[in-house]
């Protein structure tokens, strides 16, 4: 059958999962448009390319959810066709197309040239930096580097996005300056990650060196950095962020746990000691910085005892930012070989229990930002509000600054100053300083 709208060989591009799968779309939609293809995000066309998520449980069944609710569109003849790219077609290729057979064509997260073809577009190997935008203007996630090296048991991204593979810096660089052009002002720098950047270019850890030369391009205010791994930091990313005001004292950190028995089964190369120890040392080089975790609780083997000592340890950290996901057993992974004993209510319950010690732990310490003066940006206005962010905030994940639109006119992307009158657990309330 064919389609019933008239937006003939417009490609809209739909994307699940992480930033890094925002990336990945962006640079797909930059390829497609170099070629003169019609391409959206999220919007409607003839054609539809689903980037997909396959980390979690939760991501796979909405990939699933998201590629059977095309493929019923396709039926009723709305779209033309239905391609699938991504983590989850990586990881399960011949499943799906044996469940799921009237999908046009799947492809994996390394064969973009293919996807592209089949698209009728040709891949343009000198295209740095050229990139379709789906963020508010104002920022851009910068993907430093591609797969992961690390052994966590409990992690699939090596199987979907292979070995780590770092960006060479002179063309993060070229990126970052065609991002600037555009009006981007905030760079999120991504990765798998970030603290192995430079290892397989450079022989050495060169993210520090990255931020040097990143805060030469004209335009970028900010630089955010995102999902370092706690063994082997290089420490002389503090001295850049302690050094360039571009750098945001702000640092995405996952631990995933703090029992010794837990990080040793789940392969981590680290221990409490070294880890607590870690986060003193950030605190005591950067007074300021804020730092972002996340942990995983109802691990296999995970006792009512190994989670008390993990609630301690968070209450005594006293984490700026904090989000807690519940354990899922995934195929192919060293911890897929463990019997997945927790109970899936008091996983739940776990991580409610984390989540409600550090919705405290937030609110006192935004308690203490009242009547503090911070720059932010303007991320967008919502109903009665422009919303916006502090340096030590990062889009969707962390604290917004909620301005009365009826007292000050602000324009989204623009940076502004603000005193905080108001504080609640995850949101400040601001007026604009004159």
């Amino acid at each position: 059958m064919r389609t019933k709208t008239l937006k003939k060989n417009k490609i809209n591009v739909v994307t699940l999962g992480c930033s890094k799968n925002v990336y990945d779309s962006e640079v797909l939609m930059g390829q497609l448009k170099a070629s003169g293809k019609d391409v959206v995000h999220e919007e409607e066309g003839n054609v539809v390319v689903i980037n997909t998520c396959g980390f979690i449980n939760n991501a796979k069944e909405e990939s699933v959810n998201t590629i059977l609710e095309y493929m019923q569109k396709k039926e009723d003849g709305d779209v033309d066709k239905v391609f699938v790219t991504g983590c989850l077609s990586e990881r399960y290729k011949p499943d799906l197309q044996k469940e799921i057979p009237n999908v046009d064509q799947y492809f994996g997260t390394t064969e973009l040239p293919g996807l592209l073809k089949a698209l009728g577009a040709d891949y343009k190997h000198e295209l740095i930096g050229e990139r379709l935008t789906t963020t508010p203007k104002n920022y851009a996630y910068l993907k430093i580097a591609e797969g992961c090296d690390r052994p966590c048991s409990f992690c699939a991204i090596p199987i979907m996005r292979g070995k780590h593979r770092s960006t060479p810096i002179e063309d993060l660089v070229t990126e970052a300056e065609k991002l600037a052009a555009n009006g981007v002002k905030e760079l999120i720098l991504i990765a798998q990650d970030l603290t192995y950047y430079g290892l397989d270019l450079y022989k050495k850890r060169n993210l520090a060196e990255l931020l040097e030369a990143l805060v030469k391009v004209e335009g970028i205010e900010w630089i955010r950095l995102h999902y370092a791994f706690p063994t082997g930091f290089p420490m002389d990313v503090l001295d850049v962020m302690k050094r360039e005001a571009k750098v945001c004292n702000y640092l995405d950190i996952p631990l995933q746990h703090i029992s010794d028995d837990l990080l040793k089964s789940m392969r981590r190369g680290t221990t409490k000691e070294k880890t607590t120890k870690l986060i003193h040392d950030f605190r005591a080089k950067v007074p300021e910085m804020t730092i972002r975790t996340t942990l995983i609780v109802g691990y296999p083997g995970e006792t009512e005892a190994h989670f008390q000592e993990l609630k301690q340890w968070v209450t005594d950290m006293r984490f700026e930012r904090l989000g807690c996901f519940t354990y899922s057993h995934e195929e192919n992974t060293h911890a897929y070989n463990l019997e997945d004993d927790v109970p899936e209510d008091v996983k739940i319950d776990r991580a409610n229990q984390i989540m409600e010690i550090q919705s405290q732990i937030s609110w006192e310490l935004n308690q203490q930002k009242i009547g503090q003066v911070f720059k932010v940006v303007i991320d967008r206005k919502e109903g009665n509000y422009f919303v916006g962010r502090t340096e030590f905030d990062s889009p969707d994940v962390d604290n917004e600054v909620l301005i009365d639109a009826s007292k000050a006119y602000l324009k989204t992307g623009e940076y502004t100053t603000v005193k905080i009158t108001e504080a609640e657990d995850f949101d400040l309330y601001a007026e604009v300083v004159s």
